[in-house]
């Protein structure tokens, strides 16, 4: 019986190839660049996620400031900083009465 798993396995060319000092050396360096080494390949698509999100980030803030460049823009007139100030912090004139209607079911959120 051994002789027979013995002939088997000395005749069947996947173990010859599977033995081969070379094939051991690739196969041993393919693991190791995709998981083990610094420079792996599961750190570089962390990393590469990493990126589009900062990108994302980025690209967002770059469109934040645009909006308050045009909001600083305006208010540099007098007229609309006192629309401002009287639309987002209620304030009035003195001697005015100002008042706050609110509807069922509103809130001061949806009006800002």
């Amino acid at each position: 019986m051994k002789e027979k798993v013995t002939a088997f396995f000395s005749n069947s060319t996947w173990i010859k190839f599977i033995g081969n000092k070379y094939f051991l050396v690739t196969l041993f360096f393919i693991i190791w660049m995709l998981f083990l080494d610094n420079y792996s390949y599961l750190d570089h698509r962390i990393l590469n996620q990493d990126i589009e999100e900062l990108e994302d980030n980025k690209a967002y803030y770059q469109e934040e400031i645009k909006k308050d460049k045009e909001q600083i823009k305006k208010l540099k007139n007098p007229i609309e900083i006192e629309k401002y100030a009287r639309e987002k912090y209620f304030m009035k004139r003195e001697n005015e009465d100002i008042y706050i209607i609110e509807f069922e079911g509103d809130t001061l959120d949806k009006i800002q």
